[in-house]
């Protein structure tokens, strides 16, 4: 355990795509339900919040072909969690009888498909600034968006490669920037359990795979062309990872169906 009394150390990462005509349905359930049921009331879980990615910024995503979704246009909601660092075991093992439970008494929804459901071990995060916010306050400070990059790790690199990157080389410059990110979050893929749901699709190359979620304060739209646009080449440049994706979301409005005749 850490000595510090409240330490991330495992995210929940859920983005899921609601079936034609059920998107009101879908949404309205996630946030009066599963939200809460499947998740918060969890020991252990102390922070959640909700993302969505309308059409316009569907269009924004690169690659098109990614091993994080089958098409572009599939993975509107996106819901993250944070659990306390040294309780994933147990919070993994609560959140699959937590599902099976909730299936087995009609508290599920069924017109929906998981596109990428994994958990993931924090392993750093860098802010922009001595005073900035900590990752651990990140879902509740409401930041305006988010972008999700996905890289694999070229032969002989590490995982200590991409931190030195991103730390020496992105980072510094990103930050430095207007449409730069306020907090960078780098995780790896955490196991499925052998008797999690069926439908949560498993993740091949899971060793070689990290996932940054970079919290922005502006429109995740603003300087696009100038920033996260270029992230990709410049990852694929450094010779540490092979890009694999890109993709902003924008926060949901909890207690309205705001977003859904967007998607």
């Amino acid at each position: 355990m850490s000595n510090k009394p409240i330490e991330l150390g495992t995210l929940l990462f859920t983005m899921v795509e609601p079936r034609k005509g059920h998107e009101v349905a879908y949404n309205r359930w996630y946030e009066t339900d599963h939200f809460y049921g499947g998740c918060l009331v969890g020991a252990n879980t102390f922070a959640g919040d909700r993302f969505v990615a309308t059409r316009e910024l569907k269009k924004l995503r690169y690659p098109a072909e990614t091993p994080m979704t089958p098409d572009p246009q599939t993975g509107s909601y996106l819901a993250i969690y944070w659990v306390l660092k040294g309780f994933h075991d147990e919070w993994n093992r609560w959140s699959v009888d937590t599902v099976k439970n909730l299936h087995a008494t009609g508290r599920m929804f069924t017109e929906r498909d998981h596109i990428h459901t994994l958990l993931y071990n924090h392993e750093w995060s860098i802010q922009n600034g001595e005073r900035n916010t900590p990752v651990e306050q990140a879902l509740d400070r409401n930041f305006k968006g988010i972008i999700i990059n996905v890289g694999e790790l070229a032969p002989g690199k590490s995982h200590a490669d991409i931190e030195a990157w991103t730390r020496d080389d992105w980072a510094p410059r990103a930050m430095s920037k207007k449409w730069g990110p306020e907090l960078i979050l780098n995780s790896t893929p955490l196991p499925l359990l052998d008797d999690a749901p069926p439908d949560v699709p498993r993740t091949a190359n899971a060793d070689r795979r990290f996932m940054q979620i970079h919290f922005v304060d502006r429109d995740p739209r603003k300087g696009w062309d100038k920033g996260y646009a270029k992230y990709g080449e410049a990852l694929n440049e450094s010779g540490v990872a092979t890009h694999l994706w890109t993709a902003p979301f924008i926060q949901t409005v909890f207690g309205t169906d705001k977003y859904t005749d967007q998607l």
